[in-house]
């Protein structure tokens, strides 16, 4: 049954049930009145003047008219107050089966109604945001597929040139076969490269990055982390140096795999930006009282002021053309920011355009509990 039937049968019972009764008690009254007083008195009242006649059918219908006018002013007060913000509910509704967020529902009505409205209207706010974080996450996804099949489809064009050079008897020194097969170990390592990266993307927007905490020496891990980066961009022509100001007693909870990844995506990031004949990276750990603070500097071609805030989004590219050209999947530093806020730690850059960058970030002290 629709609200307006109900309301409409709701105002005939209240309005003109009572009424009803309230003319046929009146009659009934006046009708045991007159019977009463001609049998004491013999005064027969049947036969009313026409005036008192008036009187009495006036005060019946001024009755019968304050009664309908106050049961539809009711009617229509309680109709309104219901069936208004409803009627935009439902509206509101076919509005998101087919898919549009854009419309807002305003509180009105009766409290109870006032109170589902503004539920309604949390909700909507609610879909719309899950909704542009779907779409968002989706163009993210496309751009990821795009830029990991643009990075991988250049060592594996490489790959395949070297592998048939040696098959077609190109390579036939022992030095070029040499340097061939370098190559495409080189190649094959950059590919696994990206498809970790790849992987391990994935795990983070699932929230399952598997950690394994411990406690490190910090020392101890830095030292054996700058060895391996002073043999890998040696080799690259890259000049590298490290200084070390921590005791050799000071120690951090943090997952060695996992620490790794994020100084490398910093090197890896640094090398790939370097702009200067004379190439350098340097790395030093200082000790901040509560916290040890890494800083990872290069000498590459800078980041602008207005981008140093956006590097550690998901896919931002400061420069997408250059970005583009370089290769890379655009999730480097975000993974470094997450890994590092899962450690307790935090991350941040400094930057002058032409000179180069300074990525730091800060990891808390382990202390034994007293």
């Amino acid at each position: 049954m629709k609200l307006k039937t109900r309301i409409f049968i709701s105002f005939f019972i209240v309005t003109l049930v009572p009424i009803i009764l309230m003319l046929v008690m009146t009659i009934g009254f006046l009708s045991f009145q007159a019977a009463t007083i001609k049998s004491s008195y013999g005064i027969d009242l049947t036969h009313l003047t026409p005036d008192i006649r008036a009187l009495v059918l006036q005060f019946i219908f001024s009755m019968l008219a304050v009664q309908l006018v106050t049961g539809v002013i009711l009617s229509v007060w309680i109709y309104q107050g219901v069936s208004t913000p409803l009627y935009k509910l439902t509206r509101a509704t076919k509005s998101i089966r087919d898919g549009n967020l854009d419309f807002e529902v305003p509180p009105e009505g009766v409290e109870e109604i006032r109170e589902l409205c503004e539920d309604f209207e949390e909700m909507r706010i609610q879909l719309k945001q899950a909704n542009e974080e779907k779409l968002e996450n989706d163009r993210q996804n496309r751009e990821l597929i795009s830029n990991i099949s643009h990075d991988l489809r250049t060592p594996i064009t490489a790959v395949k040139g070297y592998v048939e050079g040696i098959m077609d008897g190109v390579a036939d020194t022992p030095e070029k076969m040499d340097r061939y097969i370098r190559t495409i170990y080189n190649k094959t390592n950059e590919m696994d490269r990206l498809i970790n990266e790849l992987t391990f993307y994935s795990k983070i927007n699932t929230n399952r990055i598997p950690y394994n905490f411990n406690k490190v020496n910090v020392q101890s891990f830095f030292g054996d982390a700058a060895e391996a980066l002073e043999n890998e961009l040696t080799s690259k022509g890259i000049a590298f140096s490290y200084d070390n100001a921590v005791g050799s007693d000071v120690t951090i909870i943090a997952d060695v795999e996992q620490l790794g990844r994020v100084i490398n995506n910093i090197v890896g990031n640094s090398v790939k930006y370097m702009d200067k004949d004379e190439k350098k990276i340097d790395l030093r750990v200082r000790d901040t009282g509560d916290e040890v603070e890494i800083v990872i500097a290069d000498n590459g071609k800078g980041i602008a002021s207005r981008d140093l805030g956006k590097i550690f989004d998901r896919f931002y590219r400061a420069d997408s053309s250059r970005s583009a050209s370089q290769g890379g999947s655009g999730i480097g530093l975000s993974i470094v920011k997450k890994i590092l806020e899962d450690h307790g730690g935090r991350v941040w850059a400094a930057s002058q355009e032409g000179e180069g960058t300074e990525m730091h970030f800060v990891m808390r002290k382990y202390q034994e509990q007293a």
